[in-house]
């Protein structure tokens, strides 16, 4: 699972543990492990659920200042309004580059 360049420090330090993605099926699977940059992510929960329902608690664990900031990062495959449905992917980092576990 890729992040944006700006994002990839706070996914490695376990600072950032869910994001938004806007996908016609899911791109990952739960219990699914994922190279994420210097970093192996296990997928925790996925969600399908529109856009309005993000909580202010998972806001601030995807990392963005705000809903609109979630918005347009998540809308590179398509414009995202209230009502349409993202997946809400719950990960943990499970290994760094130097093969620690966290």
């Amino acid at each position: 699972m890729q992040f944006s360049a700006e994002l990839r420090d706070r996914v490695a330090d376990g600072s950032i543990t869910v994001s938004y993605r806007l996908w016609s099926r899911p791109q990952v699977k739960l219990g699914g492990v994922y190279g994420s940059g210097s970093v192996t992510i296990e997928i925790d929960d996925i969600d399908l659920l529109p856009f309005s329902s993000i909580t202010d608690e998972d806001l601030a664990r995807t990392g963005e200042a705000d809903l609109e900031t979630l918005r347009r990062r998540a809308a590179h495959a398509g414009p995202i309004h209230d009502d349409t449905f993202v997946y809400r992917v719950e990960f943990h980092v499970v290994r760094r580059q130097d093969n620690t576990r966290s």
